[in-house]
């Protein structure tokens, strides 16, 4: 004598279902049979491994210093430090402490 098994899952859901839509969510949706996991046919034939990328060189600081034609010479001007964060930090407390000292 063959019995049905239903899942835990399964036995409260059309209770669920109707809880839900007398609480005003959506119409109850018609349960659906769990999906058996999607295995692979064959296995692959063969595995290949890349090498590791070799890492750059982290590029230098670049500081560079715009004056505007019209303005005088004494005039700062703007200027652009572009580079790594941490380099960026490095040359601005460089240029603080140069300041500093007064050069």
């Amino acid at each position: 004598m063959a019995t049905a098994f239903l899942p835990f899952a399964h036995l409260f859901a059309s209770l669920q279902a109707f809880v839900d839509w007398l609480a005003g969510g959506a119409a109850p949706s018609p349960a659906q049979p769990p999906r058996e996991p999607v295995r692979p046919q064959q296995p692959p034939a063969r595995v290949t491994r890349r090498p590791m990328a070799v890492p750059r060189p982290p590029l230098p600081v670049r500081v560079v210093r715009v004056m505007e034609p019209a303005a005088a010479r004494s005039t700062a001007g703007r200027m652009v430090i572009s580079g790594r964060l941490a380099d960026v930090c490095a040359e601005l407390d460089r240029m603080a402490a140069l300041e500093a000292r007064g050069h």
